[in-house]
């Protein structure tokens, strides 16, 4: 195995301080879509390699890679055959080798995806599990006998041993013949559960990723982690009128053993390495307490988990394929409740003296629709500054914030015409499970354009090209309609872009103690399109005067096309007095961004309260005492 390159610490990004995670901002990067090096049209390493520069002048400390493993690519590489092996797709070992030598040389760090609920049906592990009853690794998956049921035959339609529905659409459960047993696949068939009540299981599994920490690996991102213990015995699950399956949720999340399982992982991996390993658990439908529970350092588990409950807001009777309008209210009290779920403890004057949890803060991922046009407004006339207040407002809540590629360029959705114009399994399977169960296709359709994962996956715009800068060859999915003016090429260097604005926003993290650190307030809650946010840190150690320092931050976000009064009589700072907001303290606070004005930046003099935001726009003030 190659020595891994160590960090070099740059001034650019964070350090190797025990807690830099806290003060750091994760990139996702999706690689089949965000750089083609070789014209095949597929993203791979050394084109990800090739644009480590793009990220480094971003500013982003952590790089996210989804799953690069050897796979048969069924679910775009969540299906793994091989854990310690990169697929031909994507390129080599030698190439991820060549990746983190790049990031750690630039002072930035690599997440691999960690996929341990399942693996592929290809994997050697389930392979041999398969092949008889009384192979070793049987018990590696979780098998079940038919249901008797009078008139039919085991493995027909109404013999699984539970009537679970998967994600991925059709029953959690798939048949094999060879050993006359049903396997559970809480996703694809190809994606069959592995059996963590098995401690061989556990074992090879934090043997695995003990592999990928010597090679250089700087922590993990841990798909549907809270899947891995189930409630057993496993029965059927409540099944509403018109559902297809029954909802197992209950019998396969957050189940009894999950803290013992994480904290296992975490004492016979994590635990005994030098510096810190960054670990984040994607978690569906976790509650805030669970999370509280699961991000707690005294519990030596997790970092930080992803949760859904905002990206769910919009989810109609039919589930996300039912998209409803998103109202703003509900949208900032989610959040809000997040932020005091996970806030820290302080003393009585307000100094931070302990850390009980910490979020992950993130708008849009590899599998929800882009942000700007999911929580703002693509419209050509209002995307940029849209795009720009979203950042401003996702940065300005408490923990580590997530940026999803061509987040920082404002990508839009793109145009699906017809069900050909897809490639995600989740997208293609519902369209034909609801057509074969009657509905209009044409409804289909409509439902699912604007949640499809496929409108994050489109590749990313480098320039106005024909194919973007993306690849020399026919891209594996068609580009967004709007890559000719919405690219980097465009935007880097150019005051007032979406880039620009992330940059600078990034780059106030790192040396912002309010902003990294401070403790969140939720003002104007109740108020239909502004967003209000005060940030504030008090320093644990006096200064020369004897006082501690305070800092605070204030947000105000016009989240709508209107103009937003502010000190005007009858403007947003009067109604915000009665919230305990002096206006009189801001009238010099520093301008320190504003997405309608590029010339506002940290250090640039300008100061004071606007008298009215315009449609879309957003402004970020500080003050010191």
């Amino acid at each position: 195995m190659t020595r891994p390159a160590s960090l070099v610490v740059s001034p650019h990004h964070v350090g190797d301080e025990p807690d830099w995670w806290r003060r750091a901002v994760v990139y996702q990067v999706y690689p089949r879509s965000f750089a083609d090096s070789d014209g095949d049209g597929i993203g791979d390493i050394p084109g990800l390699t090739n644009r480590l520069d793009h990220l480094d002048e971003l500013g982003v400390d952590v790089v996210w890679l989804s799953p690069v493993y050897r796979s048969p690519q069924d679910d775009n590489g969540y299906d793994i055959s091989d854990y310690q092996d990169i697929d031909p797709l994507f390129g080599t070992l030698d190439d991820l080798d060549a990746l983190i030598d790049g990031l750690h040389a630039r002072g930035m760090r690599l997440v691999m995806d960690l996929v341990v609920n399942h693996t592929s049906d290809e994997h050697p592990w389930f392979t041999a599990s398969r092949s008889s009853t009384q192979d070793p690794k049987r018990d590696w998956y979780i098998w079940r006998p038919a249901r008797q049921i009078d008139g039919l035959t085991p493995g027909q339609p109404g013999t699984e041993p539970t009537n679970w529905g998967s994600a991925f659409s059709g029953s959690a459960w798939a048949w094999d013949e060879g050993t006359q047993e049903f396997y559970l696949h809480l996703f694809s068939p190809k994606q069959p559960d592995l059996n963590w009540e098995n401690p061989e299981v556990r074992r090879a599994v934090h043997e695995m990723m003990t592999w990928w920490l010597d090679r250089g690996v700087d922590g993990f991102r841990m798909d549907v982690i809270n899947f891995i213990s189930k409630t057993y015995p496993l029965t059927d699950a409540p099944q509403g009128e018109g559902d297809l399956y029954g909802n197992s949720f209950a019998a396969v999340a957050n189940g009894p053993r999950i803290h013992e399982f994480l904290h296992e992982m975490n004492q016979q991996v994590l635990a005994p390495r030098p510096g810190h390993v960054i670990t984040v658990g994607e978690m569906p439908g976790a509650t805030r307490s669970e999370a509280a529970l699961y991000t707690d350092p005294a519990r030596a588990e997790l970092d930080m988990v992803f949760q859904f409950e905002h990206v769910s807001l919009t989810d109609g009777p039919g589930g996300k394929f039912d998209p409803q309008p998103l109202d703003l209210l509900t949208l900032k009290k989610n959040l809000a409740d997040w932020q005091a779920a996970l806030a820290p403890v302080t003393d009585s004057s307000g100094v931070v003296t302990a850390e009980k949890g910490w979020n992950s803060a993130y708008w849009d991922n590899h599998d929800q629709p882009r942000a700007v046009s999911r929580f703002g407004d693509d419209d050509p006339a209002w995307r940029v500054r849209s795009a720009k207040t979203l950042a401003t407002i996702l940065h300005t809540h408490r923990g580590t914030p997530y940026v999803y590629q061509g987040e920082e360029l404002g990508m839009a959705n793109t145009v699906f015409r017809s069900i050909e114009d897809y490639r995600d399994l989740e997208s293609v399977n519902h369209f034909h499970e609801r057509v074969r169960a009657g509905d209009d296709p044409a409804a289909v359709l409509t439902r699912l354009a604007p949640i499809s994962r496929d409108n994050a996956r489109t590749p990313v715009h480098w320039d106005g090209s024909e194919k973007a800068g993306f690849t020399t060859g026919e891209p594996w999915i068609a580009l967004a309609p709007d890559h000719g003016t919405v690219n980097a090429a465009a935007q880097a260097g150019v005051p007032g872009s979406v880039f620009e604005h992330y940059r600078s926003l990034i780059a106030l993290r790192h040396d912002d103690d309010a902003l990294a650190l401070g403790t969140f307030r939720l003002l104007a809650a109740d108020h239909p399109t502004a967003w209000v946010i005060l940030r504030q840190w008090r320093s644990p150690e006096p200064d020369e005067t004897g006082e501690n320092r305070v800092e605070q931050l204030l947000l105000i976000a016009q989240c709508s096309r209107d103009d937003l009064p502010l000190t005007d009589e009858g403007g947003l700072l009067a109604a915000l007095a009665a919230e305990g907001l002096q206006a009189g303290q801001w009238t010099e606070a520093e301008q320190v961004l504003r997405a309608g004005d590029p010339d506002v930046q940290p250090g640039s003099g300008h100061a004071g309260l606007p008298a009215v935001l315009a449609g879309w726009d957003s402004v970020l003030l500080r003050r010191r005492a």
